[in-house]
């Protein structure tokens, strides 16, 4: 699949999931040092944000945008992922006074779920749905990777739909 980045046509690497089928096997650990897995994800609707770096604008209100959106959902897991350090991502968590779950990606979730931009070592900004059972319910992977922003609605009532 191509998506722009900055502009310029790029090949993302790997296949993306579709709906209806098992989300990828992924397991990365989150800022709290905890592994975070597909099976860790079972039993509860997921919330997949993936973003290409916190440091950005668009990324920055991404993560802001659904944890306000979507945080307080009964049953509905958010969690968010991008190739930023967990360093990075617990200092952004302190600076802007939020509590969430990050996921520093090593490459195998983005290649895992067909996202990760190579020339760039980034992931492409996306979303996923997961189901309780794994499956994959709703997807969105956004055509230029600086912006525009996901459809927070459209993710979070396919998310409220599968509770």
């Amino acid at each position: 699949m191509k998506i722009t980045f900055k502009g310029e046509p790029i090949e993302l690497e790997g296949t993306q999931p579709t709906v209806g089928e098992k989300a990828p096997a992924f397991s990365l650990k989150n800022t709290a040092g905890e592994e975070v897995s597909t099976e860790s994800l079972a039993g509860k609707v997921t919330i997949l944000s993936v973003f290409p770096n916190i440091n950005t604008s668009v990324c920055d209100k991404q993560t802001r945008e659904f944890n306000e959106v979507a945080s307080d959902i009964e049953g509905v897991r958010l969690v968010s992922v991008s190739k930023n350090t967990n360093e990075e991502l617990t200092e952004w968590c302190a600076a802007k006074g939020l509590q969430m779950e990050m996921l520093s990606d090593d490459g195998s979730f983005g290649k895992a779920f067909g996202v990760y931009i190579p020339e760039v070592d980034l992931l492409a900004r996306s979303v996923f749905v997961i189901d309780e059972n794994g499956l994959v319910g709703y997807k969105e992977i956004l055509p230029e990777s600086g912006g525009p922003e996901p459809n927070y609605e459209a993710a979070v009532e396919a998310a409220k739909d599968l509770v």
